[in-house]
């Protein structure tokens, strides 16, 4: 369940859980061993960090945000492959194909789920959400991130409730009159 949680947490946003395995691992409270331990080399955190701050400031600014989308379509999947991989290379008998694959579609899916619903959030509201549903998107990554850590189970409820959520909101859409 860790990998599941912080690869769904990277498909928010990919620096977020690398930041906090990074940070977890540096001050001992975890360890995921080689080579995920290089996650907690002060360069490699200061990075994350430079890497979080524009990334933070990127998808809170419409249109830019679904550029930074383009972008992440590659970066936040890879993180994910990474953070499962990471999460399982210890005590488990999961090949690292197999964990890396895995990462990579929970990340993917969760960030073509984001990705695909920002735009029609931006037209919706001209803009105004972006703010907002990316605040929001950052603190589920970080709780995601600290949940998968901390409390594994919860990450199964968590991602019962969103799956929930969009096909909440696909039923929705489909209900609403198209307006021109």
């Amino acid at each position: 369940m860790t990998g599941l949680g912080l690869a769904a947490a990277a498909g928010l946003n990919a620096y977020i859980p690398l930041v906090i395995v990074g940070f977890l691992q540096f001050f001992d409270v975890v360890d995921f061993g080689a080579p995920f331990d290089n996650l907690a080399n002060p360069w490699v955190l200061g990075v994350l960090v430079v890497l979080l701050l524009v990334e933070v400031l990127a998808d809170k600014i419409p249109a830019v945000d679904s550029v930074n989308d383009v972008i992440q379509t590659v970066v936040r999947p890879a993180a994910g492959a990474v953070l499962f991989a990471a999460s399982t290379s210890l005590g488990t008998d999961i090949p690292p194909v197999v964990a890396l694959i895995a990462g990579l579609i929970t990340a993917g899916t969760v960030h073509g789920t984001k990705a695909a619903m920002r735009p029609v959030l931006n037209a919706g509201t001209a803009g105004a959400a972006a703010p907002v549903v990316s605040t929001g998107e950052d603190i589920a990554s970080t709780a995601l991130a600290f949940a998968a850590i901390l409390a594994p189970i919860l990450i199964l409820v968590a991602l019962v409730v969103f799956v929930w959520l969009v096909v909440r909101w696909l039923r929705r859409r489909r209900r609403e009159p198209v307006t021109t």
